[in-house]
């Protein structure tokens, strides 16, 4: 019997220790190479594990079990997969006997798809077997899986191999009065990791939090004005967060002491001449805080459409650990949740972020008058060991003015 063990793979140099969050397929099921059979869960992101040949799946980890890098996961009987194959030959042979000749012979590339093509046919949920090649020695091609995707029939209701994903936390039940049950549930890998980068902020870093309010009259304006237009023209709607994303990338790069980071190695600081925003994402499993890079050189609806992207694969659990490395500076929006102000807690290694709040009609007294305007509350958390008070209470002003006077930002004044 030949037996193939499935080690945990290393994925990034940062990551040594994975969660086994689930089997996707069961213990003895005949599995095909590159087909996915577990995900893992790591600190950063969920990662799917293909099989590395075909035959019959063996589980040695358990779900809910913490694996270090190179420890098996399970083990793939490859005799099974060829006495499989075998039997589904016989029984071609048996309902329809091959011809005396053939014309051609297969190889190995027939029914293969390129890398480019397979991408194509596992985001439209096409199987390669349903496929007909028209390439080279019958390959898949890239247009091959393009037509198979576009003319994939609408699914029928069947059998889901792929189990539901377990709830991250249990869900509440009614129950009778003086109820006084009690559940422990294992928290997830990343709600752990979340959880250690909140406190080492807390306790590494000299934060403080500086606060002011901004009057969205102008931007209300703004869009109203121009958003059929902006529509239309994109495709995508002019949301309130490129705005202050690209008001903060502009002051980011004139006061380069928010945009910095301290090196603790080295005591040194590491400045930086872009606008690298993390937006903070609230997702089923914990917020994520992917960057959108060189926010300063993305026009309004660059941004926007980068921002529903992010968001999107955020929602899926489909973020890279590329997407989801860098920055240097957050902007939070507690506002979409209903909150009034808060002091948000610094992305490390950033020295500083940006929470922007609920928008609440209040009064205000305008040249003498006291109006009602839609207003915001500001919060500034930043590290005082690099940025000074001064500094903070300035960076956040400089905001405040762009955005209520957004065609300096446009123009960029």
């Amino acid at each position: 019997m030949a037996v193939i063990e499935i080690k945990v793979p290393s994925i990034a140099e940062s990551i040594t220790e994975v969660t086994l969050s689930q089997w996707l397929k069961e213990d003895g099921a005949i599995i095909k190479r590159d087909e996915p059979i577990c995900e893992f869960e790591s600190d950063k992101a969920t990662l799917e594990l293909p099989a590395e040949v075909g035959g019959k799946l063996i589980h040695v980890a358990t779900e809910g079990s913490d694996l270090k890098i190179g420890d098996v996961v399970a083990k793939i009987d490859t005799d099974a997969a060829a006495a499989s194959a075998a039997t589904e030959v016989t029984k071609a042979e048996v309902a329809s006997p091959a011809p005396a000749t053939t014309s051609s012979a297969s190889n190995y590339a027939t029914g293969t798809p390129s890398p480019a093509a397979q991408k194509i046919l596992a985001e439209g949920g096409v199987s390669s077997s349903d496929v007909s090649g028209t390439g080279r020695d019958g390959r898949i091609t890239k247009d091959d899986a393009q037509k198979a995707v576009a003319n994939k029939p609408a699914p029928e209701p069947a059998k889901i191999e792929k189990p539901a994903p377990k709830a991250e936390a249990p869900v509440a039940v009614s129950a009778g009065a003086f109820n006084r049950g009690e559940r422990r549930v294992k928290m997830s890998r990343m709600r752990q990791t979340i959880a250690k980068r909140l406190v080492s902020a807390k306790n590494t870093t000299a934060m403080l939090t500086t606060f002011n309010e901004v009057d969205m009259s102008a931007v209300f304006a703004l869009r109203e004005k121009y958003q059929d237009k902006f529509v239309k023209k994109y495709g995508i709607k002019l949301g309130f967060m490129s705005i202050f994303a690209k008001a903060c990338a502009k002051v980011l790069l004139e006061m380069p002491d928010v945009n910095a980071f301290i090196d603790s190695t080295t005591n040194e600081i590491i400045y930086h001449d872009y606008a690298d925003i993390s937006l903070a994402i609230s997702t089923p499993t914990g917020l994520v805080v992917p960057p959108i890079r060189n926010v300063e050189s993305l026009s309004f609806a660059d941004f926007e459409k980068k921002l529903k992207d992010l968001a999107a694969k955020a929602r899926d659990g489909k973020l890279t650990l590329e997407e989801m490395s860098g920055g240097t500076f957050t902007i939070t929006n507690g506002g979409v949740f209903g909150s009034l102000m808060s002091t948000p807690i610094i992305n490390e290694p950033q020295s500083a972020i940006l929470g922007m709040h609920a928008i609440k009609d209040r009064p205000v007294v305008v040249d003498g008058q006291i109006v009602i305007r839609p207003m915001m509350y500001l919060a500034l958390s930043y590290d005082h060991r690099i940025i000074d008070g001064s500094t903070s209470v300035t960076f956040l002003v400089k905001v405040k003015e762009l955005i209520e006077d957004p065609t300096s930002l446009l123009l960029d004044l």
